[in-house]
């Protein structure tokens, strides 16, 4: 058969690519290892799931810590991340709002700050600065030159207590899995069941966190809140579960807050759940000498001087 001359090159190059493969000259296959799966996997329902979130939320009371606080400044905004040096701290909860807080310097161990909330206002003191900061919860505050200010009590009493889901929310299943990285030739397939929890805003729906639970062991390890926008407000991890007085409690928890650029890790050293608080537990008065500092509905700081008192 006669092929014109402009069509040679083309049919040459066609047969060259169809009989390479074959030969194996120029061309590899491999085989690609799916991802390993992590483990045997628990199941359990929508509603089985919501009735554990409930059921433990109802048995914490309040609860009293001895921790060792990790805590990590910084990110896009402020161009670098700062790593602080691990101090010890005590918590203290009590429902349905209370929580204090107090950190300890190191190796001196006295006050590094001292914070309280009753659910609606917080006071924070920071006695090396000389400071006390006091305002609303819902006020935030997003401080390069102070980043310790932008700690609220309510961040992490949101995060350390998952809260139960109330009869005017709706809890949405959905299953996922997550592919963990181990290491360049390994990667572990991670089943998870997620909880959308959705309330109502007063005009309509708006997703207000996802409860991640793992499937090897069927506890939240994760809880992500969002704001009224929509943006992720609180990302918290809850790992190293241990079973105390009929409640699985996690003893590390790390605390995101993107928009504020801060990371606090709690690891418990001591946990006592339910014991009696009394109010002298959550009772933080301005230090003698210590500068004003009151937040504003408009998150402006207006100070005064060190006999103010609030």
């Amino acid at each position: 058969m006669f092929v014109p001359c402009r069509y040679r090159a083309a049919l040459f190059l066609l047969v060259l690519l169809i009989e390479l493969p074959l030969t194996g000259c120029l061309f590899r296959s491999r085989k690609v290892q799916p991802p390993l799966a992590a483990g045997p996997v628990k199941t359990a329902t929508q509603q089985e799931l919501i009735a554990y979130i409930n059921t433990q939320a109802a048995r914490i009371q309040s609860v009293q810590a001895t921790v060792d606080i990790d805590t990590s400044v910084g990110g896009a905004k402020k161009g670098k991340i700062t790593d602080y040096q691990q101090i010890r701290g005590y918590v203290l909860v009590r429902k349905p709002s209370m929580l204090r807080m107090v950190g300890l310097a190191p190796v001196v161990r006295t006050t590094a700050f001292d914070m309280m909330s009753d659910g609606k206002d917080f006071k924070l003191s920071i006695p090396p600065k000389s400071r006390f900061v006091v305002g609303r919860n819902d006020v935030e505050s997003h401080s390069v030159t102070q980043p310790l200010e932008n700690l609220r009590p309510r961040h992490i009493y949101d995060a350390l207590l998952i809260r139960e889901i109330a009869p005017s929310e709706i809890a949405v299943l959905e299953t996922e899995t997550e592919t963990v990285i181990i290491s360049k030739k390994r990667r572990v397939e991670q089943p998870e069941y997620i909880l959308d929890v959705i309330r109502p805003d007063g005009q309509g729906w708006v997703l207000a966190r996802k409860i991640v639970f793992n499937r090897s062991d069927l506890l939240p390890h994760r809880q992500i809140l969002y704001d009224d926008q929509g943006e992720i407000a609180t990302d918290a991890s809850y790992e190293d579960y241990k079973a105390q007085d009929g409640v699985s409690f996690p003893w590390q928890i790390e605390i995101s807050r993107p928009k504020e650029e801060y990371d606090i890790t709690l690891t418990m050293v001591k946990l006592d759940l339910n014991r009696p608080l009394g109010d002298d537990k959550f009772v933080l008065e301005q230090p003698p000498g210590a500068e004003l500092v009151h937040l504003d509905k408009t998150g402006a700081n207006t100070a005064s001087g060190p006999q103010n008192r609030r």
